[in-house]
């Protein structure tokens, strides 16, 4: 869509900061960052939400995932040992805070993150 900024970035219109890639998805940081790894992982393909890639596109999804771990092992907050992990966010509507309708995680990492989330 031409108009999907997310789109735009993904066609190299719009620079930003790509961490990883695979054939699948795209990996940039986040332009307005909540913690001090605050990456975005969004399927090539335009669709609005995470339930909507793994109707469409269910292998999208599980590359998706896994370009995720695979940039928070490259942040070096991964894994189980003290100070380290990660979340990922999907927010999905309006009252979710979902700005950008084409699907995303959130991945966050590098402080520790409260509970419950919202």
């Amino acid at each position: 869509m031409s108009d999907c900024l997310f789109c735009r970035i993904v066609s190299g219109e719009i620079p930003a900061e790509i961490v990883a890639d695979n054939p699948a998805a795209v990996c940039f940081r986040d332009i307005s960052p909540t913690a001090p790894t605050h990456v975005l992982v969004i399927p090539r393909t335009h669709l609005p939400n995470l339930a909507a890639v793994g109707e469409a596109e269910p292998d999208t999804l599980v590359a998706m995932l896994a370009l995720a771990d695979q940039v928070a092992e490259a942040e070096g907050i991964a894994g189980d040992a003290e100070g380290q992990g990660y979340r990922l966010v999907a927010n999905t509507g309006p009252n979710a805070h979902q700005t950008v309708f084409h699907a995303h995680l959130h991945v966050l990492g590098g402080r520790p993150m409260g509970w419950p989330p919202g």
